[in-house]
């Protein structure tokens, strides 16, 4: 096929044109100076949002994630995630490196964390045992395959954490995923997060950036750890005006992504090389199994050879994921060469 579809990453978009125009003409300033008068309307309008009172822009997902732990946590402290959290697998560590603390993961089913697994990992306040300084939820759930946390889990949780006296912080990278999952918003979903990470570069389609919300003093905090860590931009209104794009309109269109993948995930559920759970599915993430020792990288390489770009993430897994880049179209013609490679597999252990 002439046409390559890229289903590795929400990631891998391009920038719409409505978002490269407004790049061009965007008004800016120095940010290190809060003069740039574009990020400080996307902080203002993501504040908004999220319900929240301030917010900051920052380079990636995983810098805001690792400010909020380093706002929340001191050094000799314990950070309570999933055991296959982002910030967990995909952050270099950074939490140890940067904030002194070390993980400690609890499994959830499917990802989501539940208050009474949460509360049996809390550490118990004694002076010689290293205490619970944060707790780090990430709804969707990445590596589970965009898995949501419902509303009434989350409650739990937040009112479990309010009593223990333990902050609690959102990696809601694909957040407006969840909401859009559950019909609900992004301001009901984190209304009990003392901080939220939330990322405009992935399913929202702008080119960089991601946003940490939360009370005014924490954000004030915030933005000397940014510059710490880097990420004091300039002329950074250029990034923020495709950012207001996809704050603003990019999210009504996610319910497009998730049918999308429910294309990719019928057709792997149908072939008898590839074990999936259809339930899982649940956004814009596909993660399935290869069966019988078949290697998810010779797989993908052989994907690539007709023209569709797939990760391996596993000794077992290969991972899709659907974005406004990829059209149904697209996707049905992706299922169709998926399910042909699969039943290749199949054969070739028959």
């Amino acid at each position: 096929m002439s046409e390559t579809i890229d289903l590795r990453s929400d990631t891998v978009t391009k920038p719409t044109a409505a978002m490269r125009q407004a790049m061009a003409e965007a008004e800016v300033g120095d940010d290190v100076y809060g003069e740039d008068p574009t990020v400080n309307r996307l902080e203002s309008d993501a504040a908004k949002v999220f319900g929240k009172e301030a917010a900051i822009f920052v380079p990636t997902g995983s810098m805001g994630n690792q400010i909020a732990i380093r706002l929340h946590t001191q050094h000799g402290q314990e950070v309570i995630c999933e055991a296959r959290a982002h910030v967990m697998d995909w952050e270099m560590a950074s939490m140890a490196a940067l904030s002194g603390c070390q993980p400690r993961t609890v499994e959830g089913a499917r990802g989501v964390l539940t208050w009474e697994k949460i509360r049996r990992a809390i550490g118990p306040k004694v002076y010689y045992r290293q205490p619970t300084g944060l707790l780090c939820i990430e709804n969707t759930h990445n590596m589970a395959g965009g898995t949501v946390s419902p509303l009434e889990v989350l409650k739990d949780i937040w009112r479990g954490a309010e009593e223990a006296g333990i902050p609690v912080h959102l990696d809601g990278a694909r957040i407006f995923n969840a909401a859009a999952a559950l019909n609900a918003s992004v301001a009901e979903l984190t209304v009990g997060f003392d901080t939220v990470m939330f990322c405009l570069s992935k399913g929202l389609g702008a080119p960089v950036g991601s946003i940490l919300v939360g009370n005014a003093k924490a954000i004030e905090r915030a933005r000397s750890f940014r510059k710490a860590l880097g990420g004091g931009m300039r002329q950074a209104g250029v990034l923020a005006a495709a950012g207001l794009i996809a704050l603003h309109d990019m999210p009504k269109r996610l319910g497009e992504d998730h049918a999308n993948a429910l294309v990719l995930a019928k057709a792997i559920a149908s072939a008898a090389s590839a074990e999936i759970d259809l339930d899982a599915v649940q956004t814009n993430i596909v993660i399935f199994n290869l069966k019988e020792g078949h290697d998810p990288t010779n797989f993908c390489a052989a994907l690539k050879i007709r023209g569709v770009l797939a990760s391996a993430i596993g000794p077992q897994s290969v991972r899709f994921v659907t974005h406004f880049d990829v059209s149904r179209e697209m996707c049905e013609a992706a299922a169709g060469i998926v399910s042909e490679e699969l039943s290749a597999l199949a054969r070739s252990r028959a």
